[in-house]
């Protein structure tokens, strides 16, 4: 039995200062390509050019949908500090049926 296709994401990307991160997450979230995330600081160790790096940078969590993914992923790229910024996703598998409803709401397409 093939069960549906979960519809809400866990969006991921990295900003290198809580400005850049809050800019990326609120014209996705104004532009419902999202519905809403969070910006934390994080430690970050990473290979570069043949190097190990460490660094500190700003991790940026959005939820979405399906549906939405593909503009959230264009909008990220296309307004990104860095060149080849991280953006990926994990599929949401669960939670409260309320809270899924609202995050399909608010990551609806705009009129």
């Amino acid at each position: 039995m093939n069960e549906p296709q979960p519809q809400a994401l866990l969006v991921f990307t990295a900003a290198p200062d809580r400005e850049a991160g809050m800019q990326l997450l609120k014209s996705a979230v104004v532009q419902h390509l999202a519905a809403s995330g969070q910006v934390i600081q994080a430690g970050n160790v990473f290979w570069h050019l043949g190097e190990l790096g460490t660094s500190e940078e700003w991790q940026v969590t959005l939820r979405t949908t399906r549906d939405r993914y593909p503009e959230l992923e264009a909008h990220l790229l296309a307004n990104h500090p860095w060149d080849n910024p991280e953006v990926m996703y994990v599929t949401i598998g669960g939670g409260s049926p309320e809270y899924l409803d609202w995050l399909k709401r608010e990551a609806a397409t705009s009129s």
